[in-house]
């Protein structure tokens, strides 16, 4: 039985094109609520930024363009997410995300088609030093 195509024209158009930059102003506030949400009260985050926070600062227009594309799919899952810290985010940082899609994987899934997307984030900090290289796949299904 062979899967219908679900990568549309769309889709493709947006492979390996650059989006953003996002540009976020690192603040206190903001750093603290992220540890509260993830429950670690490590006083490092009072000027440090969590390993994890990157998530936080999202590639706005090419998830909105991604997660909205025309394809029968109708269900989302992050499949995973790899950072790579080259330099701390810190309070008082303004960070500058750019993201890309870099790859597209049809694959016949047990309820049917199953679309991997391939993307990578770089977060840039006001020195122009790239502090985290991400990678991430989401999957419709």
């Amino acid at each position: 039985m062979s899967e219908e195509p679900v990568i549309s024209e769309e889709l493709e158009s947006l492979l390996n094109v650059e989006f953003g930059p996002d540009v976020y102003e690192i603040e206190k506030g903001m750093v603290r609520k992220f540890a509260e949400a993830i429950e670690d009260d490590n006083p490092a985050w009072q000027e440090v930024a969590p390993p994890t926070f990157p998530a936080a600062l999202v590639p706005t227009e090419l998830l909105h363009r991604l997660f909205n594309a025309k394809t029968p799919l109708t269900r989302l899952l992050n499949g995973s997410s790899d950072l790579e810290y080259l330099q701390p985010i810190k309070v008082g940082d303004t960070i500058s995300v750019t993201a890309k899609l870099t790859r597209l994987r049809q694959v016949a899934g047990q309820e049917g088609p199953t679309l991997f997307m391939f993307t990578e984030v770089t977060y840039t900090n006001q020195r122009g030093e790239v502090a985290v290289k991400g990678k991430n796949t989401y999957i419709k299904y």
